[in-house]
């Protein structure tokens, strides 16, 4: 008996350039499920981010476009992308400075099972020798290692689920490193669980 399958897993790839200084902002988004919090598109805008990601559960697409008027998107297809032909399902984002690769990141939408990455996930990230895996789908922000990876969910900037926040998250890169938090629509302020 043959197993069906479901459609190949494309990924694209991106470089972006670091500015001068060695430091970039990443606004870090997913699952707008069509309707971005007004607030945290506030809020997300004043950090004037250079690049925005967006891990999936886009909804309705002009939603992109809302986004790529505070700064330009890279995003993956969600589950509920049906119509997002043109996404890929994983995105490897590579972060140069002069010419070099100074982190490679792996964005898809489904990543991890509760506290966990998913086996599947963890292979494609690896394979691409990515050392942070960005994802959405869970609603659920989320920080922390795994499978020798660092996960982040930025949790959901759309509409609320149940008692989770709503929340976007932030990337910055020094030359001193990598920092990740997330930050509250409501208040614009860190968030911290």
């Amino acid at each position: 008996m043959k197993t069906r399958r479901g459609p190949p897993f494309v990924t694209s790839r991106a470089s972006v350039p670091l500015r001068s200084d060695g430091s970039l902002t990443l606004g870090l988004v997913a699952d707008t499920h069509s309707s971005p919090d007004p607030r945290g598109l506030e809020h997300l805008a004043a950090l004037k981010p250079d690049v925005i990601v967006h891990g999936g559960d886009i909804g309705d697409l002009s939603v992109l476009d809302t986004f790529a008027r505070i700064a330009p998107v890279h995003a993956v297809r969600g589950n509920i992308d049906v119509r997002a032909f043109d996404l890929p399902d994983g995105l490897v984002l590579s972060l140069t400075h002069e010419g070099r690769t100074q982190l490679t990141a792996f964005l898809t939408h489904i990543a991890v099972y509760g506290p966990k990455v998913r086996a599947d996930a963890a292979k494609r990230a690896r394979a691409e020798k990515a050392t942070l895996l960005l994802c959405g789908h869970s609603h659920v922000p989320f920080f922390g290692q795994d499978r020798g990876l660092t996960v982040f969910n930025p949790g959901s900037i759309g509409p609320r689920r149940f008692t989770l926040p709503i929340l976007f998250g932030v990337m910055r890169v020094t030359t001193a490193g990598v920092k990740l938090h997330h930050v509250d629509c409501e208040t614009g302020q860190r968030w911290e669980p």
